[in-house]
C-alpha cells in the first residue's frame, strides 16, 4: 500500500513540473500565465516564445504523462494486462493531469493538461491515440484552431477506443469518455469563444507569432 501512494504521489509531483513556466522564465525570463490565453502549456508558450521554445515544453509535458503511467512498472502486485494492473496505470494518470493543471511547483496554477493526456494515452493504448493525432492534426490545418482540434481530438479518442478497436476494459473505456469530459472542461472558454466567432487561431504556427 504504502509504494502505491508513493507511486501515485510521484505521479502528482511528475505532473507538477511546470515546464511552461520554468522553460520561458529561463529563456526569455517570461511567465507565459501572465500573457497569451494565460495558460502554462505547450500552446500559449508558443503563441507568447513562439514555436521554438514551445516544442520543448511540448515534449515535456507530453513525456510526463508517459513516464507517469510507467510508473506501474514500479508495483510488485500487479500483472501486466490485468484489471488491476490498468486500474492502477489510469489512477497514475489521473495524478499527473492533476499535478499539470494544478501544480504544487507553480503556486497550482497549471495548464489544461492536453499534451500531458497525450502522453498517458500513448502510454495505454497508442493504437487509438495516433488515430486521435490524425484527428488532431487533419483539424488544425483545415480550422486552424488549436482549441477546436484538442477537442476533437479527445473525442475521437473514445470512440477508436470503444468502436474501433473494441477494448475490453471497462475501466478503459470509461477512462476514454472521462478523458473527452475533462477537454470539454477545461476548454470551456474556448468553446464559448469559438461558439461567439471569437477564438484565435493558431497563426503561430503558419508562419505568424500572434502579439503577446
Amino acid at each position: 500500500m504504502i509504494i502505491h501512494i508513493l507511486l501515485v504521489t510521484g505521479a502528482y509531483l511528475l505532473g507538477s513540473i511546470p515546464s511552461a513556466v520554468w522553460i520561458g522564465k529561463a529563456t526569455n525570463g517570461i511567465d507565459v500565465r501572465e500573457h497569451g490565453s494565460k495558460n502554462a502549456g505547450a500552446t500559449n508558450t508558443m503563441r507568447v516564445l513562439g514555436v521554438k521554445t514551445g516544442i520543448p515544453v511540448l515534449l515535456i509535458d507530453i513525456v510526463k504523462g508517459f513516464a507517469a503511467v510507467k510508473l506501474v512498472l514500479f508495483s510488485p502486485a500487479f500483472e501486466a494486462g490485468t484489471n488491476a494492473f490498468v486500474n492502477f496505470q489510469l489512477a497514475l494518470g489521473a495524478a499527473v493531469v492533476l499535478g499539470h493543471i494544478f501544480p504544487v511547483f507553480a503556486g497550482f496554477r497549471g495548464g489544461k493538461g492536453v499534451a500531458t493526456i497525450v502522453g498517458i494515452l500513448l502510454a495505454l493504448h497508442w493504437q487509438a491515440t495516433l488515430i486521435a493525432i490524425v484527428v488532431f492534426l487533419i483539424t488544425l490545418l483545415i480550422g486552424k484552431y488549436m482549441s477546436l482540434s484538442s477537442l476533437m481530438m479527445g473525442l475521437s479518442y473514445p470512440v477508436s477506443v470503444i468502436c474501433i478497436f473494441e477494448t475490453g476494459s471497462i475501466s478503459m473505456k470509461i477512462f476514454s469518455v472521462v478523458v473527452s469530459i475533462l477537454l470539454l472542461i477545461t476548454h470551456r472558454k474556448n468553446i464559448s469563444r469559438l461558439l461567439n466567432g471569437t477564438e484565435n487561431k493558431a497563426t503561430f504556427l503558419f508562419g505568424k507569432r500572434e502579439a503577446k
